[in-house]
This record gives C-alpha cells, structure tokens and sequence, in this order.
C-alpha cells in the first residue's frame, strides 16, 4: 500500500525553461516519485512521491546534484509541557520525522525548539498541530526580554505549588519521623496518626499539585512512550491507594492506627515539586548573559522632527532619523555622526577600556556611552539590525544549539524509562515472591523507590545548561560562539593559524620610505601612485594614499583601474600606465627592477613592506609601508604555545617582511606571498596531514579559508564578510581572545563530562541500592530532585570562569 505524500517547495537558482525542464527530469526519474511539476515563474516544484520509498532529505539531495538549492526556512519557538529528557527527545523526533523538516533541536534547558524546514513543503500550523497531538505546545518564539518574564511566572506558579503542598505534607512528614526508634520522643497529635486526616491531607497533593505528573503521564502513554511524569506518576499512586486498601482494611479489621504510606506520595510530590523550582530557578540564570545584554538597551531617544527634539520610544526610531545625543547618554542605536565630536566609551562590544575620539562621519554603535560632547546622528541600523541586537541573537542560537556529545544523551534518555519501568516490575516481584513472599507492603517500597530516584532529567540538562552557561560567559569575555557544536569543537584545535594584517598586526599600515629614481619629481610621482591606490579597498593602498593627502597632494581622476588580488593594482592616470605592486607582479609584467633589489631586501629585513612603482612599463622607485604589531600579540602567541597549539603565520606579504613580523611577536612557522585564492587550500593541506586548523583573520580575503578550517574565528573589528563565514567572532580586536575561546571551550567540555558523569554515576548506583532495599521512597525522591538541581548548579560555575591571562585574570 502506499503512503502518498504530496510537498511543494521553493528552488533556487533557476534562471530559464531548460533549468526547470532539467529539475523536472531529475526528480521525476526518482524511486517512488508519481507526479512532478515545476514552475520557473514562481520557483515552485510540486512533487507526490511514495514515502515508503523516499522523503524530503532525498529530494533535496537530488535537487542539489542538479545544481539548484530546495530553499530552507528557520522557526524558533518555545516549547510549552516538558518535564524530562524524555519529553525533548520525542518532540525532536515528531518533527524530524514530519515531510518537508529538514532538521530540529530541542532544547530541554532553554525550553525551546529550532527547525530548519523546507519553504512551502510545511507550515509553522502543521509543526504545532503535530506537537499538539502528542500533548505538548509550540508557541512562535517570544522577544528574550518577554521569554524571561513568562519564565519568571512559571516559578512563580512552581513557588504556590510547593508552599501549598508543603503546609499538607508537613504534618504527614511529622508523624513519619516519629515512627523511628530514635525520635520516638518527639511529640505529635494523634490526629496526624487518623486515616481520614492522613486522607484529607495527602489526596489535594496527590491530585492537585500531582496534576501536572497525571497529565504529562496520560500524553505520554496516549503516544506510546514514556518519561518522567510516568515514573512519578506510578511510584505515587502506588503508595497513595495502596494507603487506602490497608485503612480500608483497618477498618474492617479493628485497627486504630494502621501503617499507612500517604506521606510518601505527599513527601515525594512536594519534593520534587521543590525541586522543580530550584531547577527553574538555576536554569533561569544560565540566561544571565542575555539579561546582561538587555540591560545594556536604551528604552527611549531623542529624536529630531524639523527644530524641535521630541523623546520617542527606542523602537519608534526609523533608519533615517536624526537623533541627538547628549553627554552621559548612551548612543540609541547604530549610526553616523551629523554634527559634533565626542569621546565614545565603546568597551561593551570592543574590550577597550579607553574611550574613542569620534566625529562627522564616523560610525557609532548604540547602546556605547557618549562620554562628554554633545553630537547629532543619522540611524542607519535600527531594532534587530543593530549591533547589539545581533550579538543578542548570535548568543540566543549557541545557547540555544545542540552540542554532538548530546546526541549521544539523547538517545539513552529515550529509552531510559520503559528500562525502568521494567527493572522496578521485576523488582516488585522478585520481593513479593522470592523475598517477602506474599508481603505486598514491603515489595512495594523498594519499587517505589526505583520510579522515583530514576529520571532521566540530568541526563537531558547535563549538556544544554552547560553550553548555555559556557557560551553566556565567553559571550562577555567577547567570545561569540554561533553554536554549541563551535564550542565543542574548539577544545580539540590543535593548530591556529593567523592572518597578519589586522590581525597579528594593527591593519593600519603607515608609509615610511618613498623612493624614486629621480626622473620624477616626488610630488608627481607620489599624485600619480597615490590616485592609482585610490580606489583600492586594501590597507596598504589605503596608506599610500592618506600619505598623499598628509603631504597635501591633490589626486588625480583614474581612467582605468584594475586590482590584481595578492599582487598590486595596473591604473590609467592621466594618460600614464601605472603598475604598483610586487616582484612577481612586476615580473609577469616583464618590467626589469634589478636596481630596487638590495633596497627591497634592506627595507624588508626592518619588517615593512615594500611596494615596487613603474611608470609606463618602466621602475621608476618603490614604496615601503609599514604595519605595526599589536601590543599584545606576543603575549597571546606565547598563550596559545603553552596550551599545546602549534601556531603559523598565513600571509599574502613577502616572506621576509613576514619573518620580521613572526619574529617579532614568536611564531616559528610562515606561510607566505600566498595570494587569497590560495590560503583556503593551504587550510585544506594542513587538515589533510590529520590537523584540527583553526583559522584567524579578518579581512574579506579570509573567508574562505575562514569557512573551510574546523574552526574559523573572526576578529569583531574586521569585515562583515569575514564575521558571517567565521564559526566564532572575537568581538575584541585582540588574539589574546583566541586563546581565551580555546580555554573557554576546554572549560565547557569539561564541565559538560562533569555533568554526565555524575547523571550515569547516580543512575547506575541510585536504581540498584532502591533496588535491594536500602532506600526509602522518600529519600530517593529527594535524591531525584537533587540530582537535576547539582547538574544545573555545576553548570552554573561557568558563570564565573576566570581565565587566566599571564598573571592577570580576565573578569
């Protein structure tokens, strides 16, 4: 019989009829494929296919062999009804397993859920519909300033329930204690000893704080699996009507006060409720990261309309804006100076604890402090455009992200509690027929006992608390992980490669020597060179031609233009051919420059790069530039060396300038004079000799390599091209912060092993003791609230990292 399934989706690439034939065919002559239409005006195929025999992942693989993309939507929301590990995992699966869903994550700590699906083969209705029929809720993903509020009110709720169920269990705890030997001297009424009252008294915490646990129960059996609130659920009613059966039977038998076990379901529902609550509320501070960002948001600005400035709400600001900022407020959002100067304190995204002289044109980030001069600016970033906002998002989706150690968790949490479900069967009838035989009572406290210490809770926290404690901290170290996988995988790196301008060094080159053979006056030779440089996008051009306007020299209109990446640029300039670049520029060029040859090499031996001039095909001198290194650079090397890292040096420079700058700052290994088309295939090399490469750069000829390395890190201070390929940003312009996201990540791994060792420690020891007797069912409901809590606080730790800095600690 086949199971038809029908999806229509959006292709990418599509640019004719031949190119919407070509997918048509392709995708007909699939297994399973019945019907295909495809349509070039709106980008759409319509497919039914037969999914006993394909799906959607196949689909998409087809369509990008052909060379189109099926094009990917991403949904964010929170998930409303879980209790467990358990829970997460079936929510997961119920969406992977949905046509159209490419991938999802849920996480059990941030109570979320991230899906990548295919646009138009499923909705956002049909994903909250599925989740619905197995009892649980998506909800579209709230602003984190509304998710922190709702969560506040669900502890809010957790607190009432505990306290109510605290004033009605007290008294049943009370007249438990009294039942020892040893505390039989403590007082206690009578009445607490009555059936009825014991009744009274545990029924309200069984049904009505217990409610929650009954219903989790009922959805899960309704769908045939199982979690945590099935284990709680039949461990307290076990002991709540079995309770009822012996009053009952007191009764008729005469008994006045007979051994009842309403205070064990009331003892365990109240402390597990408890906690629940201090879970929440741990878990509530593993977002302490994104409470710290929000905090850092204005609420209002002031807003030019025409002469008059008017106070409007920070998300009534529109791009465009003029806005006016005064001395001791903070910049609103992301803009341009318009009139005035004024001292920026730019600390909260750069590290740097001086303040940056800004003024008209030059760009400033909302949310940093305007220190002393009053300033007027444009908006030209606005709401989750701006920086800030951005980096709260970046933070959001590691904490949010799924680590590949978790995925091993997961698949134990989903088989963990019919696993105990079964152990405790067994264990209830090796007691009531081997050893009490007949005994109903006494096999029944040991089964108790299991269902309830057993939860496969701190197995499902272990990791996510820990990546999100972990990627909160590095996030105000200036550490931005864009995923948990990035924070697990940095502790394995084991080289670092750097990038030299703007990275190793400050990216801000300055010219030192200009020299020419004289058949130029400087001034012409310096105009002509300097409005050829002019619209290259590189520091060293840049360079060349701030020295020009510093000299007071007028540029020139280019006629042509033409930038030869990693080798210089060939320009037009007032009818003259100027070729400015290096050696084997020159020499593809057949330009002889014998004479500049010993000059080159001394200039390079002092570490500045030296850039040959011809003017119609003929030397006429050279230029030399330097780049100075930045003043922790060295340090953060010898950092990295003592971690175990083999650090290189990756640069287009020639290789002497190179050395020069290696030297300087203690790196061993160069690679140098490699054009940027080039340094993605030297990643390439390095990682096929069995290397874990981590790649650190910021310039838009970084990228690639940036992308194709285990890990790429970006200098926050570079461009944009070079942040989005990166897997990390280092939003400080410093590579101390290589250093620290390798320690940071070690630090994460650690502590995720911490927490996983001590959720497997406690299961496989915690069952076996409840198991052979030695565990009152209220001791192991206590132990099975506090093992979620230790998991979550050991988590938290990674709040307060410290990382060690030579001597000084980074806060």
């Amino acid at each position: 019989m086949l199971s038809k399934v029908e999806v229509t989706f959006s292709i990418g690439g599509m640019t004719c009829a031949a190119c919407s034939s070509r997918v048509e065919k392709g995708i007909k002559r699939m297994n399973g494929v019945e019907d295909v239409h495809v349509n070039l005006t709106t980008e759409r195929a319509k497919v039914t296919f037969d999914s006993s025999e394909t799906n959607m992942g196949i689909l998409k693989e087809k369509v990008e062999q052909l060379g189109y993309e099926i094009r990917l939507q991403k949904a964010d929301f929170d998930v409303r009804g879980m209790t467990c590990a358990a829970c997460s995992s079936r929510i997961e699966k119920k969406l992977n397993r949905l046509p159209g869903v490419q991938n999802a994550t849920v996480n059990l700590a941030l109570e979320t859920a991230t899906v990548d699906y295919v646009d138009g083969a499923i909705d956002i209705s049909d994903m909250k519909d599925a989740v619905s029929k197995i009892g649980f809720r998506l909800e579209e993903k709230k602003e984190a300033s509304i998710q922190i509020d709702a969560k506040q009110k669900d502890m809010e709720t957790q607190l009432g329930k505990f306290l109510f169920a605290a004033i009605l269990t007290l008294p049943l705890f009370w007249s438990m204690v009294t039942h020892f030997e040893f505390t039989s001297f403590i007082w206690m009424p009578d009445m607490f000893m009555n059936p009825w009252v014991q009744l009274a008294l545990a029924t309200p915490v069984q049904f009505v704080v217990g409610a929650q646990f009954y219903v989790g129960a009922y959805k899960a059996l309704r769908n045939k699996s199982a979690n945590m609130d099935v284990l709680v659920a039949l461990g307290t009613s076990a002991a709540y009507f079995y309770s009822i059966y012996l009053g009952y039977e007191a009764m008729h038998l005469g008994i006045v006060m007979p051994d009842l076990y309403f205070e064990t379901s009331a003892v365990i529902i109240t402390l597990i409720v408890l906690g629940k609550l201090f879970e929440a509320r741990a878990k509530g501070k593993t977002n302490q990261a994104i409470q710290k960002l929000l905090g850092l948001q204005v609420k209002t600005a002031t807003v030019l309309r025409g002469k008059e400035a008017v106070t409007v709400a920070l998300e009534e600001v529109q791009v465009h804006d003029w806005l006016l900022v005064k001395p001791g407020e903070k910049i609103p959002v992301d803009g341009e100076i318009i009139e005035g100067q004024s001292a920026i304190d730019e600390s909260m995204i750069t590290g740097e604890s001086m303040p940056v002289v800004k003024q008209v044109g030059d760009e400033v980030i909302g949310s940093t402090m305007n220190k002393n001069g009053s300033i007027t600016m444009k908006a030209t970033k606005v709401g989750k455009d701006t920086a800030l906002a951005q980096i709260i998002h970046i933070v959001e989706n590691a904490q949010g992200s799924k680590a590949n150690i978790q995925r091993m968790t997961d698949k134990v949490s989903g088989i963990f509690v019919p696993v105990v479900v079964v152990i405790a069967i067994l264990t209830f009838f090796i007691w009531y027929l081997l050893v009490t035989p007949g005994d109903l009572g006494a096999a029944l406290i040991p089964t108790i006992s299991i269902l309830v210490i057993a939860c496969p809770c701190a197995l499902g926290l272990a990791t996510p608390t820990s990546i999100m404690a972990g990627s909160g901290r590095a996030a105000e170290l200036g550490l931005l992980f864009k995923g948990g996988e990035h924070l697990e995988n940095t502790q394995s790196i084991q080289t670092v490669v750097l990038d030299k301008t703007g990275t190793v060094t400050k990216g801000e080159p300055v010219v030192t020597d200009f020299i020419h053979d004289g058949s130029y006056d400087e001034e012409t030779l310096l105009k002509l060179v300097a409005s050829s440089e002019n619209k290259s996008e590189h520091p060293l051009a840049q360079a060349i031609v701030q020295h020009a306007k510093d000299s007071m020299v007028s540029l020139l209109e280019t006629e042509q233009f033409e930038a030869i990446p990693g080798h210089g640029v060939r320009a037009q300039v007032d009818g003259h051919i100027i070729i400015i670049g290096t050696r084997k520029l020159f020499r593809n060029s057949q330009i002889d420059f014998c004479d500049a040859k010993s000059e080159m090499q001394r200039l390079e031996n002092e570490g500045k790069t030296a850039i040959l001039i011809a003017v119609n095909n003929e030397y006429k001198g050279l230029i030399a530039v330097a780049d100075t290194v930045k003043e922790t650079s060295k340090q953060a090397v010898e950092r990295l060396t003592k971690l175990g890292l083999e650090v290189m040096m990756l640069t287009g420079d020639n290789k002497r300038t190179a050395h020069s700058i290696a030297t300087q700052v203690g790196i061993e290994h160069v690679i140098a004079e490699v054009i940027p088309e080039e340094k993605s295939a030297v990643i390439k090399k390095l990682q096929q000799q069995g290397k874990k490469v981590a790649m650190v750069g910021d310039g838009l000829n970084d990228a690639p390599a940036l992308a194709v390395a285990d890990i790429g890190m970006a200098i926050g201070t570079g461009t944009d091209v070079a942040i989005e390929a990166a897997d990390i940003t280092l939003m400080r312009g410093d590579l101390n912060s290589v250093a620290d996201a390798i320690i940071m990540s070690r630090k994460t791994m650690t502590n995720i092993k911490q927490n996983l060792f001590f959720a497997f420690v406690y299961n496989t020891f915690g069952i076996p003791i409840a198991a052979i007797g030695l565990l009152a069912p209220w001791v192991a409901g206590a132990a099975m609230a506090f093992s979620s809590v230790s998991v979550v606080l050991n988590a938290l730790r990674l709040q307060k990292a410290k990382i060690v800095q030579t001597g000084l600690e980074r806060e």
